[in-house]
């Protein structure tokens, strides 16, 4: 056992038991099929005994085969509980990954709510809506003031305009 050697994380627990169990669940199988395989060739006996007549033999063949069909099922079971607990195993990873992220979430919540005091929020909205308003106040006046010197020296220029044409209309018709 080496004393200096750093403690696993969760993530690496995690990842060498799902590579156990799926190198147990891999052996599991490879052993019913192996099983599976002598089961055909014991039926394919049973059927040579029986059709030699010696019943005996058969008998002793037919309770190996039942023992052979029971391994099997043994076998197959424990595959299907090596799945139940791989997938536990994940579903318990997952968990803990959920409340690591809470954690990490409550910590962020809880810096805001200090930041986010509500008398000084209060504080900080009321004064953007003064100066909004202000700003906006300014904003009309300078608005007026630039269409009010513009409108002026333009409508000038148009009645000077409408002037010279009325002059011009009433020339003409003196002289028709």
């Amino acid at each position: 056992m080496n004393i200096f050697a750093k403690k696993p994380t969760a993530k690496e627990t995690l990842r060498e038991s799902k590579r156990e169990m799926a190198n147990a669940t891999r052996g599991i199988e490879r052993e019913i099929t192996t099983l599976q395989l002598k089961e055909k060739k014991l039926v394919a006996e049973i059927k040579r005994t029986a059709k030699t007549g010696n019943e005996a033999a058969t008998k002793i063949l037919a309770r190996q085969l039942i023992r052979l069909r029971q391994q099997i099922a043994k076998l197959q079971s424990s595959r299907a509980q090596m799945r139940g607990i791989a997938t536990h195993t994940q579903a318990m990873s997952a968990q803990s990954s959920v409340a690591v992220g809470m954690k990490g979430a409550s910590k962020a919540m809880e810096a805001m709510n200090k930041q986010m005091a509500p008398a000084k929020q209060a504080k900080v909205i009321l004064e953007f809506q003064k100066q909004s308003a202000q700003m906006d106040i300014t904003t009309e006046m300078m608005s007026d003031a630039i269409d009010d010197a513009l409108d002026n020296d333009e409508a000038e220029d148009e009645t000077e305009e409408l002037t010279n044409q009325v002059h011009f209309i009433n020339c003409c018709r003196g002289f028709v």
